[in-house]
C-alpha cells in the first residue's frame, strides 16, 4: 500500500531512498560499546544548501516504539504531508525517516546478539539519530523535528541536548514526563518476559 502511494502520489519521479549509517564503536550511556551500529533510514526529497554549502530545507520525523521510519510512508501521514503543495512537500524539503536503534532495519538485539545486545534506553537513541544527522548525513541544524509518541519523547531531549541544532520542534502524542501507567506496565511485563527466557 504505501509503495503504491509513493509511486503515485509523490512528485514526478519521487519515490524513498534507503540507506544505512554506520556509526563505529558507539558508546553507549551504560559504558558499553558496539563496533559497529548500523542506522536504517529513508528520505524523501533533495536537500537544498545556503552560499555557504550548509543544508536549509532538511526535516527529521521520528517514530515510535515498535514502529520505523516507513510508518511515515503510509496514506494516513504521507498522503496529507509529501505531496505537492501540502505542508512538508517532498519538492521543498528533504525529510528523513530514520529506523531508531532497536527497531526497522537498524541494528537490534534480536538482529543476533539478542542479550549480548547494549542496554540502549532514549539518550542512546538520541545521540545516534544526532550521528545520523551530523555525520552519516552531513547536515549542521534541522529546519523541523517531528516525532510520535516515543519519538515525542526523543524531540523534547534533542531541545535539551541539541537546541541551537533544530530550528523548530513538533512533538506529538506524548508529555516530557517519565513513563507511568500501563504504558509502563507493559513495557516491564516485554522485558521480564525476555529476560527471563533469553533464548
Amino acid at each position: 500500500m504505501a509503495a503504491g502511494w509513493a509511486q503515485t502520489a509523490l512528485p514526478p519521479g519521487e519515490t524513498p531512498r534507503e540507506g544505512d549509517y554506520t556509526a563505529r564503536d558507539f558508546r553507549f550511556d551504560d559504558g558499553e560499546t558496539l563496533s559497529e551500529l548500523r542506522l536504517h533510514y529513508r528520505t524523501l526529497g533533495r536537500p537544498a544548501r545556503d552560499a555557504g554549502g550548509r543544508v536549509t530545507n532538511a526535516v527529521m520525523i521520528l517514530h515510535g516504539t515498535g514502529g520505523s521510519g516507513k510508518q511515515f510512508l503510509g496514506e494516513q501521514f504521507a498522503g496529507v504531508l509529501f505531496g505537492p503543495g501540502q505542508l512538508l512537500d517532498a519538492e521543498k524539503y528533504f525529510i528523513i525517516l530514520p529506523d531508531d536503534i532497536g527497531h526497522g532495519g537498524s541494528s537490534k538485539p534480536s538482529g543476533g546478539m539478542r542479550m549480548k545486545f547494549p542496554r540502549y534506553g532514549y539518550g542512546d537513541m538520541v545521540r545516534a539519530e544526532h550521528e545520523l544527522m551530523s555525520k552519516g548525513l552531513g547536515i549542521e541544524r534541522l529546519r523541523l523535528l517531528m516525532g510520535t509518541s516515543m519519538g515525542c519523547m526523543h524531540a523534547w531531549m534533542w531541545g535539551e541536548r541539541y537546541p541551537e541544532e533544530v530550528e523548530a520542534m513538533m512533538p506529538l502524542a506524548c508529555l516530557p514526563v517519565a513513563i507511568g501507567g500501563r504504558n509502563r506496565m507493559w513495557r516491564r511485563a516485554a522485558m521480564d518476559a525476555i529476560e527471563k527466557d533469553p533464548a
